[in-house]
C-alpha cells in the first residue's frame, strides 16, 4: 500500500547529481556459471523478514551462484536510507519499491529501465494495467508484487451483538452516512457508524475517477483544484457532528484506529488489511464490501499495486539482480511463502502457488466482486506525494477535532501542494 512519509519530497537536489554519474557498472554478457553478490533490502517486520528469508533460500536451489545478502527496515528509516544512499550512488541491486517514488527515482536515472532484461524477466504473467504502476513515460521502472483494492470492511461481531443490518456496499455516499448514523444510534455511541471518510485523499480519488478525473495528472500536476476539494471535505461536517466517532476518541486510541479498536463498525481502507484489522480487533469475523460510489457504474477503484520491486541503474550486477526480481515477483515459491501478505498476487504464475483460504481467500472473493468497476490505473504519483497524503489526512483529523475550518483547510493543503510540487 501507499504509505505517507515526511521524507518523500526530501533530497530531490541529491538524487540529480547522483543520477548524472552514468549508467550501470554491469558490463559484457552474463556468466551464469559467475559467482555473485547481490544487496537486496526492503521494509517491513519479521514477519516478513523470515518470508523473504525462505525465498531466498528457494532462488539459492536453483542459482546457487547467486548469493543474496538481505536486509530491512521500518518504512520511514527505509526511505532515509535510500535518500543517503542515492546521493552516495550506492542503492541496493534489488530493493522493495513503492509507486510512490516513480517519478523522484527514475527521472533522477537511479532505476533501470527493466525492458533492457527481457531476457531474464518475464512480464507476460502480469496485467497490463498493473504493470502501469511502475511505468513512467513509456518505461517500465520497477514491477509490482501484488495489489489491494480500495473497500470498506465490517465488524461482524459488533454487527451481530446489536442486530444491524449490515452495510450493503456500493451505494452512494449519503446512503452510506445514513447507515453509519443508524449503527450510532442503535448502539446509544457505545460504537459509531464509522470514521470521517473525507480524511482519507482515497475517498477523495474515488470522486475524482468516477467523475472521470484523478488525483493527478500524466504531468505531474494536480488533478483537481480549490473547489473540488472544498466540496468533499465539506460532505463529512454532518457526519462530523455526531455520526462517526470523535476525533478526540480516535488519538487516544492511535496507532490502533478505530475499527482496530472496536470503536465504529466499518472503515474503508485497502483490501490488504484484513488481517491487520483482525488481529488488532480480535473480531472472529470481519466482512468486506464495495465503497461507496459517486457515480454508480463508473470505474472509480483501480488495482493498487504501491508494492514493487526495482532494480537499481548503478549495479554491477544488474542481469543476475534482473534473475532474482524475476523470482520474487513471478515464482510460484513467492506465491507459496507470502500468500496476499504483499497484496493479492501481481503474477499468474505467483499466484499459482498461492494457496487461498481464510482472510486470502476473503480478499480474492473481494476483488472478484469489484470487478466491473476496476478501471486504469491512475497516472503516478507526484514526487511528494507521501507528504501531501499527510498532509491531506492530518488536514483531515483538525477538522474533526475542531482547530480548522474547511476554507482553511483547503487554503493550507494547496499552500503545501505548491511547495512540494515547485508551483
Amino acid at each position: 500500500m501507499r504509505m505517507a512519509t515526511a521524507t518523500a519530497g526530501i533530497g530531490i537536489a541529491s538524487l540529480a547529481l547522483a543520477g548524472c554519474s552514468g549508467a550501470a557498472g554491469g558490463s559484457g554478457e552474463y556468466d551464469p556459471e559467475e559467482e555473485v553478490e547481490l544487496t537486496f533490502t526492503w521494509w517491513g517486520n519479521d514477519d516478513r523478514a523470515q518470508r523473504y528469508q525462505q525465498l531466498i533460500d528457494a532462488f539459492n536451489e536453483e542459482h546457487p551462484n547467486i548469493t543474496v545478502n538481505g536486509s530491512f527496515s521500518d518504512f520511514p528509516s527505509y526511505w532515509e536510507k535510500r535518500q543517503t544512499e542515492a546521493a552516495g550512488g550506492g542503492l541496493p541491486d534489488v530493493w522493495q519499491f513503492s509507486d510512490t517514488y516513480l517519478r523522484q527515482y527514475a527521472q533522477n536515472g537511479l532505476l533501470a529501465d527493466l525492458s533492457e532484461y527481457g531476457d531474464y524477466i518475464d512480464t507476460s504473467a502480469i496485467d497490463e494495467g498493473l504493470l502501469g504502476t511502475g511505468e513512467l513515460d513509456g518505461t517500465q521502472y520497477s514491477l509490482p508484487l501484488g495489489f489491494s483494492t480500495w473497500s470498506v470492511f465490517l465488524n461482524d461481531d459488533i454487527l451481530a451483538e446489536y442486530g444491524i443490518e449490515p452495510y450493503a456496499g456500493g451505494t452512494s455516499f449519503e446512503d452510506y452516512s445514513a447507515w453509519m448514523a443508524e449503527v450510532t444510534e442503535a448502539t446509544d455511541g457505545a460504537v459509531f457508524g464509522g470514521t470521517d471518510y473525507t480524511q482519507r485523499i482515497q475517498n477523495f480519488e474515488n470522486v475524482l475517477r468516477a467523475q472521470g478525473g484523478n488525483l493527478f495528472t500524466e504531468e505531474g500536476e494536480l488533478g483537481f483544484d480549490e473547489d473540488d476539494l472544498r466540496a468533499f471535505w465539506e460532505r463529512g461536517a454532518a457526519d462530523r457532528d455526531g455520526v462517526v466517532v470523535p476525533q478526540q476518541r480516535l488519538e487516544e486510541l492511535s496507532p490502533v484506529s478505530g475499527f482496530g479498536g472496536n470503536v465504529t463498525a466499518s472503515e474503508a481502507s485497502w483490501s490488504n488489511f484484513i488481517a491487520a484489522y483482525l488481529g488488532d480487533s480480535g473480531a472472529s469475523s470481519i466482512s468486506m464490501v464495495a465503497p461507496p460510489t459517486d457515480e454508480e457504474g463508473s470505474a472509480d477503484l483501480y488495482r493498487q499495486a504501491g508494492l514493487q520491486m526495482a532494480v537499481s541503474e548503478s549495479s554491477d550486477h544488474p542481469e543476475a539482480a534482473a534473475i532474482f526480481l524475476d523470482f520474487v515477483v513471478n515464482s510460484p515459491d513467492a506465491g507459496e511463502i507470502f500468500g496476499t501478505s504483499l497484496g493479492f498476487p501481481a503474477s499468474e504464475t505467483k499466484l499459482e502457488g498461492a494457496t487461498l483460504e481464510g482472510p486470502d481467500k476473503q480478499v480474492a472473493d473481494f476483488i472478484a466482486s469489484v470487478e466491473d468497476r476496476i478501471g486504469d490505473a491512475p497516472p503516478a504519483p507526484v514526487v511528494g506525494y507521501g507528504s501531501l497524503e499527510q498532509k491531506f489526512w492530518d488536514l483531515g483529523k483538525e477538522l474533526g477535532l475542531g482547530t480548522v475550518n474547511v476554507d482553511d483547510a483547503v487554503s493550507q493543503f494547496f499552500a503545501e501542494a505548491d511547495v512540494i510540487l515547485g508551483s
